[in-house]
């Protein structure tokens, strides 16, 4: 994975208020971790961004080092890593994502 593909991410992340990395689009998820994400940002209002990692492979591989994390999808929330499907499920049930959200400024469209 190259510096290039690590700046593009860095890019990707900076220039979007919530971004998923996922598989597959918000209308068509390939998975159903994504399926999974995608409905909990939609269920919560918000707008978001999404990376269709299948697309790119360079992006599939070098997410999961920018992050440290090893697994598809991903959510950021301005700039920081929150997590995946599973860490995003928990808050989301124990109201902690849309808490996070609120304190971000990132309100319900």
């Amino acid at each position: 994975m190259t510096d290039q593909t690590q700046d593009r991410i860095a890019a990707l992340v900076k220039d979007a208020d919530v971004l998923l990395f996922m598989k597959g689009t918000p209308l068509f998820p390939q998975c159903g971790f994504s399926s999974r994400a995608v409905a909990i940002l939609q269920h919560l209002g918000v707008e978001f961004d999404s990376v269709d990692v299948l697309q790119d492979q360079e992006v599939r591989q070098g997410i999961k080092a920018f992050s440290d994390w090893p697994t598809i999808p991903q959510l950021y929330v301005k700039g920081e890593f929150v997590g995946g499907s599973d860490i995003m499920m928990e808050m989301y049930e124990s109201g902690e994502l849309a808490q996070l959200l609120a304190d971000q400024g990132v309100t319900p469209a």
